[in-house]
C-alpha cells in the first residue's frame, strides 16, 4: 500500500522558513530523478523533491520543451527545490529570477556534478575551486530572489584541494540556507569511499542544515550517516534507483517480485501520461534493469524487458518473472 507515515507536527528541519517533515531525500539524477519517478519516491517518503539539474544557459535561452518539463511538478511534492548549474554569476542570478516565477519553494545551486563536459568549464563541481566567486554568487541570489537558496557540493576538486569548510563558510555568510554534502571529490567521481567524517566536520562547523550524500544504499545506512555525523537528512542517489521502498526503510530483500510489479506498472503509467507511451517505453527500460537487480535465473526475460515495445509486452513479461520466481519459492519451501 503506498502510504507515508502520519505527518509529524513538527518538521525535522527548517530551510530557513521552509519545514521539512523528514530526513531521507531523493538526490537529483539526470535521468532518473524526473517528476514521474521523483513523485512516487515521494509519496513513499522522500522529504524533498530535487529536479534533475537545469542548465541556464538552456533556460535563459528560451527554454525549450525538454528543459520545461524538467521543471514541472506535482502540488504533491512540495518542497521543490528547482537544482540549476553554470559558471556566469550574472547568468545564474538572472536565471533564479525567472526560475521564482515558476513557484519553487527553494533554488538549489549545483557545485558537485563531477562530468567533464559540466566541470570542465567551471560549472558543477568547478565552482569549487574558487570560494569567492561561490560567495558572490550566493550574495546576490540570496537578494535577487525570496525563496532561500541552498547548494549541493562535492569535498573539493581534488585531494590536494579539500576545500570544502572554506566553501561552506562562503555559501552560509552569504545567506546560503542549506548545504548538502557528496563525501568524495570531483576526481573521485562515484570512485572509493565517501568520506562520512569530512560531512560530521561539515555539520559541526556549519550553522545551517547540513544534507549527508554518499554512499547510503541501505536503511540501515541512513541511520549510520546520521548518527555518524549529526547531518539533519540524507540524501539518496544510486541507492535509490529501482528502489523508491528506501524511503519507507525497506531493504531491498524485503520486497516480494509481486509488489515490485505493481510498482513498475504505475511507474510506467506516470510515465506514459508524462511523455507520452513511445518514449515512455524506451525510458523505462533503464529503470527496468535497476528494478531486477540481484534476481538470478530470469536472464533471457530481464533482456527482453529491457528491449520492451509494448505496454501489452511490458505486463505480459512482468507476468511471466513474477510466475518463474513464484515458482522458484515454492520450490525452495
Amino acid at each position: 500500500m503506498l502510504m507515508l507515515d502520519s505527518p509529524r507536527k513538527e518538521p525535522h528541519f527548517k530551510v530557513r522558513d521552509v519545514p521539512v517533515y523528514g530526513n531521507a531525500v531523493l538526490s537529483p539524477m539526470a535521468g532518473f530523478s524526473d517528476l514521474p519517478y521523483r513523485s512516487l519516491c515521494r509519496h513513499y517518503g522522500s522529504a524533498m523533491s530535487y529536479t534533475e539539474f537545469v542548465s541556464v544557459i538552456a533556460f535563459l535561452a528560451g527554454p525549450n520543451r525538454k528543459t520545461l518539463r524538467m521543471l514541472e511538478y506535482l502540488p504533491s511534492e512540495r518542497p521543490v527545490v528547482f537544482q540549476i548549474f553554470d559558471s556566469d554569476e550574472d547568468r545564474i542570478v538572472e536565471a533564479a529570477r525567472r526560475l521564482e516565477e515558476m513557484g519553487p519553494d527553494i533554488i538549489d545551486l549545483n557545485m558537485g556534478c563531477s562530468v567533464r563536459k559540466v566541470s570542465g568549464r567551471g560549472a558543477g563541481a568547478g565552482l569549487l575551486r574558487d570560494p569567492g566567486k561561490i560567495g558572490r554568487i550566493f550574495a546576490r541570489l540570496s537578494k535577487a530572489v525570496r525563496v532561500p537558496v541552498t547548494g549541493k557540493i562535492r569535498l573539493g576538486w581534488d585531494a590536494d584541494s579539500l576545500n570544502y569548510l572554506e566553501v561552506v563558510r562562503a555559501m552560509q555568510d552569504n545567506g546560503a540556507s542549506l548545504v548538502a554534502v557528496h563525501g568524495r571529490t570531483k576526481q573521485q567521481g562515484y570512485q572509493g569511499e565517501a568520506d562520512w567524517d569530512a560531512i560530521a566536520r561539515v555539520v559541526e562547523a556549519a550553522r545551517i542544515p547540513v544534507i549527508g550524500n554518499g554512499d547510503v544504499r541501505t536503511p540501515g545506512d541512513i541511520q549510520r550517516l546520521k548518527r555518524r555525523t549529526g547531518c539533519q537528512a540524507v540524501m539518496i542517489g544510486r541507492g535509490a534507483i529501482g528502489h523508491p521502498w528506501i524511503f519507507q526503510r525497506r531493504s531491498r530483500a524485503e520486497i516480494p517480485f509481486n509488489d515490485k510489479a505493481v510498482f513498475i506498472r504505475r511507474h510506467f503509467d506516470r510515465m506514459a501520461s508524462f511523455y507520452g507511451p513511445s518514449t515512455a517505453l524506451i525510458l523505462i527500460r533503464k529503470h527496468i534493469a535497476r528494478y531486477l537487480k540481484d534476481y538470478s535465473g530470469i536472464k533471457d526475460l530481464h533482456r527482453r524487458l529491457v528491449q520492451v515495445e509494448s505496454a501489452e509486452q511490458l505486463d505480459d513479461l512482468l507476468e511471466q518473472v513474477t510466475a518463474r520466481l513464484s515458482s522458484r519459492s515454492c520450490q525452495a519451501a
